[in-house]
C-alpha cells in the first residue's frame, strides 16, 4: 500500500517528535518482550539437558517428575532438578528464566511469613507478596493483562465509536436524534454500580469485563465522530461522491473515515492509558479481575494494606507512572505530528 505525501509528511513530523518516537519504540518493545514473558519469568525451566537429549518445557506439555529420574509423578520441579544435576555434575543441566517463578506460585519459608522482601540470593528481585508469589512476575503478567485489556476495549470502542458516530452525523435527521437521546440516556448509567452489580452475582472473567467497559466507554468516540462527520458531509469530495453515484456506506467507510483518521489517531494513545486505569482501579477495588489473576490493582491493593512492604507499593507505582508517561508522550506527539494547521494551506 502506497501512502500519500500527506500521510508520510505525518510520519516525519512525529519521527522527529524525538520523545514520542523514542517512547513509541521503548512502547513497542515492552509489549513484544511481554508477549515472551514464559521464556523470562516461569517456573518452567527453558531448556534441559538430559542424558544427551534436550527438553523444551516452557511451551511443551507437562513432564512429570519420575522422567527426570525424581521420585514424584506430577510436575517436576525445576528448580530443585537445576540443583540436583548440578551436585551429581554428569553432564546434565537446567536453563532456568532469569526469575525462576512464575505469577501464581507461593514460595513460603519454614519460620517465617510473606512478604518478603527484596532479595537477588532467592532471586526475588523485587520481593514477593502477602501470600508469598514473586512481585516481578505478577508485576510483568500484570502488565501484559493490563496492555491487551486496554487495546481489545480500544478496538471494540471505535468499531462501534466510528460506526455510529459517523452514521449520525452523515444522516443526521430524526436517526441522529433517536441516537442522542440514547446517547443521553446511557451516558447516565452509573457503570460502576453495574459493575459492582455483577461481580456480586458472578465473576467477571476478561472478555465479560472488556463487554461491560465497553458499554460504558463507546459514547465518547461517537460523539466526537459525530462531529467531525458532519463537518466532512459539507465538502466538495463529498458531494463529488455522492453525484457520481457512490453509496452511504461507501461514502462513510471510503471516504469520510479516511479522512477523519487524524482525530481518530490522535486520540488513541490516551484512550489506551485509559483503559489501562480503569482496569486498574477496578481490580483496586476488588470488582475487576477474578484472583488470583496478575493484576496492578491487585497489587496496589496489597500495597496499601501492608505499608511495611515498601517494595510492593513502589514497584507496581513506578511501572504505572513509567507505562503512562510513555503513552502520554505518544499521544502528545501524534497529536502534534497529525495537526490540520501543521498541515493546511489557506488560500
Amino acid at each position: 500500500m502506497k501512502l500519500n505525501p500527506l500521510t508520510l509528511k505525518k510520519i516525519r513530523r512525529f519521527k522527529s517528535i524525538r520523545r514520542g518516537y523514542y517512547s513509541f519504540i521503548i512502547f513497542i518493545t515492552m509489549i513484544g518482550i511481554s508477549l515472551c514473558a514464559e521464556v523470562l519469568i516461569n517456573k518452567r525451566a527453558i531448556l534441559v539437558c538430559y542424558e544427551g537429549g534436550y527438553y523444551f518445557p516452557t511451551y511443551g506439555n507437562m513432564i512429570p517428575g519420575t522422567f527426570f529420574g525424581l521420585d514424584y509423578d506430577y510436575e517436576t520441579d525445576y528448580r530443585q532438578l537445576k540443583k540436583r544435576f548440578d551436585e551429581s555434575k554428569k553432564g546434565d543441566w537446567v536453563l532456568m528464566p532469569p526469575v525462576p517463578y512464575n505469577a501464581y506460585e507461593n514460595d513460603l519459608r519454614e519460620g517465617e511469613y510473606p512478604p518478603f522482601p527484596p532479595s537477588f540470593k532467592d532471586r526475588h528481585y523485587l520481593g514477593t507478596d502477602n501470600v508469598g508469589r514473586d512481585v516481578s512476575a505478577r508485576l510483568f503478567y500484570g502488565f501484559r493483562i493490563a496492555i491487551f485489556f486496554s487495546l481489545i476495549l480500544l478496538v471494540v470502542n471505535y468499531a462501534a465509536g466510528v460506526s455510529i458516530g459517523s452514521a449520525m452525523g452523515f444522516w443526521g435527521g430524526k436517526f441522529d436524534l433517536f441516537f442522542q437521546r440514547i446517547i443521553e440516556i446511557w451516558s447516565n448509567i452509573p457503570f460502576l454500580y453495574v459493575i459492582i452489580i455483577i461481580s456480586s452475582v458472578a465473576v467477571p472473567d476478561f472478555f465479560m469485563l472488556i463487554v461491560i467497559m465497553a458499554f460504558a466507554d463507546w459514547i465518547g468516540m461517537t460523539w466526537i465522530m459525530r462531529t467531525v462527520t458532519y463537518k466532512e458531509k459539507a465538502r466538495e469530495y463529498v458531494i463529488a461522491a455522492k453525484v457520481l453515484g457512490a453509496s452511504d456506506a461507501r461514502i462513510i467507510f471510503k471516504h469520510i473515515i479516511p479522512n477523519t483518521l487524524a482525530v481518530i489517531v490522535t486520540y488513541i494513545p490516551f484512550s489506551v492509558s485509559g483503559g489501562i486505569v480503569a482496569l486498574t482501579s477496578l481490580d483496586y477495588l476488588g470488582f475487576g479481575l477474578p484472583p488470583p489473576t496478575p493484576s496492578w490493582g491487585e497489587l496496589l491493593q496489597q500495597g496499601w494494606s501492608n505499608m511495611n512492604a515498601w517494595w510492593i507499593i513502589a514497584s507496581v507505582i513506578s511501572a504505572m507512572v513509567l507505562t503512562l508517561l510513555i503513552v502520554t508522550f505518544i499521544g502528545e506527539a501524534v497529536r502534534e505530528a497529525y495537526d490540520p494547521k501543521l498541515h493546511t494551506t489557506y488560500e
